[in-house]
């Protein structure tokens, strides 16, 4: 293996010693960052147990096609971040995220998406749409009612996907981007090709729900399902009963069996999804290149995480770049609060 020559070494200790220093305002002390392959940005360590808190009330708020529930903390005139959940998720992904930021002097908001929490429809006559574009334009609306110009966006999940569509589509209104597991924005035609069995068969509740039969094991075992996703995502962490019933409780939304069937069935190619996306979508389904600063983020033990240490889709961000990969699974802000807090900080300094 080439070595780096001493620029390029004193670069990489140069970016380490801003992800340790960013690492030691959130208590995160007492341990160097893991090394990560020659030439590649080091990880921050998950140091520490995570913090208790809880959220204040939830605030709702009208945004294009809904009434948005959402979670606020952190000064009126703080720089925005919004933070966003995955599925089978909710916004207390980032319970313990949210006040580390604002203690920092952000203004942290955490929606709900379309179909779960508080968020809902404001018309029955709106198709349950779960298309990727709806999210991006969901987003995009709540910021235009809160009067947020520019925000940096943090997501994993369907959060990871909505903030790197927002980054290459509408750059000007993300200032940096937090994306777990990297770039992706979904090309539905090459999304119709195999992956190995391994992979397919971590996919399984996709083709469940291809059929009535999981449309109707989702409506009526929602809260299983969702906890047995959670167990195999995330191998390592040992949430309690109580963490998960507070999420769950999310999952009783009206809409939220129609958003998740349609949102995978949209991947898979089985539904059409609406018209008025289709110029987003086939801007989309050419791949954009993401030109905010970006911090992508690996959990080493998420079933979901691409080989490589984020070298499978380095090429798709061009703006300054960091990667960290994580000693833990799929929920990435829930399992480590302060490493994903001090990525936050560390790309706004970008």
């Amino acid at each position: 293996m080439e070595m780096p020559g001493p620029t390029h070494s004193r670069r990489r200790l140069l970016g380490a010693a801003a992800a340790a220093a960013v690492a030691a305002q959130f208590g995160m002390r007492g341990s160097s960052p893991a090394q990560s392959e020659p030439g590649e940005p080091l990880a921050y360590p998950t140091v520490g147990p995570a913090i208790r808190a809880s959220f204040g009330p939830v605030k709702q708020i009208n945004a294009g096609d809904l009434n948005v529930g959402y979670v606020e903390a952190g000064p009126a005139n703080g720089r925005p971040v919004i933070l966003l959940h995955g599925w089978p998720y909710d916004i207390h992904s980032y319970v313990a995220v949210t006040p580390l930021l604002a203690a920092k002097g952000y203004r942290v908001i955490v929606p709900y998406l379309r179909g779960h929490g508080t968020t809902r429809f404001l018309s029955s006559k709106t198709p349950r749409n779960a298309q990727q574009s709806a999210f991006a334009v969901d987003i995009i609306a709540l910021m235009d009612a809160l009067k947020i110009d520019k925000a940096i966006l943090g997501g994993y999940d369907w959060g990871s996907r909505t903030g790197d569509i927002i980054a290459a589509l509408w750059p000007k209104r993300c200032k940096a981007l937090i994306s777990v597991t990297g770039y992706l924005i979904v090309n539905v035609e090459a999304n119709k090709m195999p992956t190995p069995p391994k992979t397919e068969w971590a996919w399984w509740y996709q083709y469940y729900f291809a059929t009535e039969r999981g449309v109707r094991g989702l409506e009526k075992y929602r809260h299983d399902l969702a906890e047995l996703v959670w167990r195999f995502n995330s191998p390592t962490w040992k949430f309690t009963s109580a963490t998960f019933d507070r999420t769950a409780a999310a999952f009783n939304n009206p809409d939220y069996v129609s958003i998740v069937i349609d949102n995978y069935r949209w991947r898979l190619g089985l539904a059409k999804g609406e018209r008025r996306y289709d110029a987003l979508e086939k801007r989309l389904a050419a791949a954009p290149v993401i030109t905010v600063p970006t911090i992508t983020i690996d959990g080493a033990h998420d079933p979901f995480t691409p080989p490589g240490n984020g070298s499978t889709y380095r090429k798709k961000f061009t703006g300054k770049y960091a990667h960290r990969t994580l000693d833990v699974g799929h929920n990435v802000p829930q399992e480590a609060p302060k490493a994903f807090a001090a990525a936050v900080v560390e790309v706004d300094g970008f």
